[in-house]
């Protein structure tokens, strides 16, 4: 029986149209899993979590990472754009953070596995649950007001 070697695999020749369809199915989803690596992403999506159809023109981005409307996004990746995650989870929007250039970036928790993850503002993401973030950490109040007070006046005597 003869065999060849197709991408590192040995076959039998009986078996080969079969066999090369299959290592053909496999290269094409093991080279279509980087794609988004280097090319923009044109497929609309309904968000995982508010169930909208998100389309990708108005990102201002090649690359929508959230939904405009709730900022949630899918664990898709495990480096940006490969598409090689297998966890799938959702990924919510727990915070923002100002990038050295001034662009604000959105940090995402996965609720399935708990990755944390960094996301690029897109052009039409809402505004309002933006602010909702940046602001969380000053209304949410972890310290007391009475302890807040007391290490505001150590700092003052200590300057």
């Amino acid at each position: 029986m003869n065999k060849k070697k197709i991408g590192g695999k040995k076959i039998n020749n009986r078996n080969t149209a079969s066999n090369d369809l299959n290592i053909n199915l496999e290269e094409l989803n093991n080279s279509s899993k980087n794609y988004y690596m280097t090319h923009a992403c044109q497929e609309s999506f309904t968000c995982a979590n508010c169930g909208k159809l998100i389309q990708p023109e108005g990102a201002g981005t090649d690359h929508r990472n959230q939904c405009p409307y709730c900022l949630h996004s899918l664990h898709l990746d495990n480096v940006p754009g490969d598409r090689a995650s297998n966890c799938h989870g959702l990924m919510k929007p727990i915070a923002v953070w100002v990038r050295k250039n001034g662009e604000w970036a959105i940090i995402h928790k996965c609720t399935k596995c708990n990755k944390i993850s960094s996301n690029r503002v897109a052009a039409d993401d809402n505004p309002m649950k933006l602010m909702a973030l940046a602001m969380k950490p000053l209304v949410s109040n972890p310290l007391d007001k009475e302890r807040l007070k007391k290490m505001l006046d150590s700092m003052n005597k200590e300057g």
